[in-house]
């Protein structure tokens, strides 16, 4: 007889995240004294700007301690409006916004919301590797469309229309891309959008990368193309990667009203509110100006272009240009061996440290990061080369 003290299937079938396990074996070994050079983090390596941390004490010393109601500060929920009507084109109230414990917190929360058992969501490939255990979590079905590099990684119409069942509930749309660095056009947004439209499909748009762009590209919502398309659109965000505030741990939807209404009252049972003083700083962070945000952003597109010429020069490897976000995405399955294989081997021989492409949907690719210092990526690279060399 099974035990009652068993754990819930959907939790006990969540796989451990290969990302955080690679960085804490690099950590380890960094900590033996070993120089590791680290390509594995999805965080700047800029410090928090001094004007929203100076905020948050000046919260801390006015007892900006206690909770706040459970879908966050009404201040800050106006400045997330604001932000939305003057970045985004995007009009809402603040009882549409939700402010969580991080973006991931709000996808968790939205997926939990919008999820019956056995609800379809359609999830292009390469995609970022939460996304199929927080569906799964909350009762629903990942449905994977790949994505090849022939069409840079990106979904098409056609291939969303094919892959649309009775099922089928929400689709994810990731722009910029984790793990690829993919951006849509707005052109091309606004045809997926249109389909997820026509068979009243929800969209959930992650837009945390949406200040890592470059080459004068423009980030576009899918909910700012139509009445239509912003009844069925949810918005995720957060503060984590424009701001240099992974730590603050900070995340918002904005939805529909009757999806933020499910979606605070949910919050309100399992976290309550996000810290308290930590909103405070977001103020300052939305309502402080872009000069911090384009200087980080200025520096990771100069790594960049770096980065990507020093791997374009390396025989047998292909590599997507990415177009946002602070991430690559190359092919190594000229090297004849597995993603996991091969990060774990340049891990413990080289002392570099890369996330394999297999929990982000493709075994021929690794994903590096370039949210680290130039010195980091010369180095880095410089290993790099020698261990495929040997390959």
């Amino acid at each position: 007889m099974e035990s009652r003290s068993s754990i819930n299937e959907k939790v006990a079938a969540i796989q451990p995240s290969l990302t955080l396990s690679i960085t804490s074996r690099a950590k380890e070994m960094a900590a033996t004294g070993r120089s590791v050079c680290s390509f594995a983090a999805g965080e700047p390596d800029f410090d928090t700007p001094a004007h929203i941390r100076d905020a948050a004490a000046r919260a801390l010393a006015r007892g900006e301690t206690r909770y706040t109601p459970e879908a966050g500060v009404v201040a800050l929920r106006q400045a997330i409006c604001a932000k939305l009507k003057r970045d985004n084109d995007l009009t809402y109230e603040p009882e549409q916004v939700v402010v969580s414990s991080g973006a991931k917190h709000s996808l968790s929360i939205i997926f939990s919301v919008l999820c019956r058992e056995g609800d379809e969501v359609i999830i292009p490939g390469p995609y970022w590797l939460s996304y199929p255990e927080m569906v799964r979590v909350a009762g629903g079905k990942p449905a994977f469309i790949p994505c090849g590099e022939a069409e840079g990684f990106k979904l098409s119409p056609a291939c969303l229309e094919a892959a649309i069942t009775p099922r089928s509930k929400a689709l994810v749309l990731n722009s910029p891309s984790n793990p690829t660095g993919m951006v849509y056009s707005g052109d091309e947004l606004q045809a997926l959008v249109e389909v997820a439209v026509k068979h009243g499909l929800y969209v959930v748009a992650d837009e945390i990368y949406e200040k890592m762009v470059y080459d004068g590209i423009r980030h576009v919502s899918p909910a700012s193309f139509s009445k239509a398309a912003y009844d069925l659109t949810v918005t995720v965000n957060g503060f984590s990667k424009a701001y240099a505030m992974t730590g603050w741990r900070l995340g918002y939807i904005a939805a529909p009203r009757v999806l933020a209404k499910a979606a605070a009252a949910l919050q309100s049972h399992i976290s309550s509110a996000p810290n308290t003083f930590a909103q405070h700083g977001a103020i300052a962070a939305l309502e402080g100006g872009e000069d911090t945000v384009k200087t980080m952003v200025a520096a990771f597109q100069d790594r960049r272009n770096y980065l990507y010429g020093r791997l374009s020069r390396i025989k047998g490897l292909r590599c997507v240009k990415p177009m946002g976000a602070f991430y690559m995405f190359p092919n190594v399955s000229a090297f004849k061996v597995d993603s996991v294989t091969f990060c774990q081997r340049l891990l413990e021989t080289e002392a570099v440290a890369m996330i394999p492409g297999k929990p982000f949907g493709a075994d021929d690719n690794v994903r590096i990061s370039y949210a680290c210092s130039k010195d980091n990526i010369r180095e880095g690279m410089d290993r790099f080369e020698r261990f495929v060399s040997r390959l």
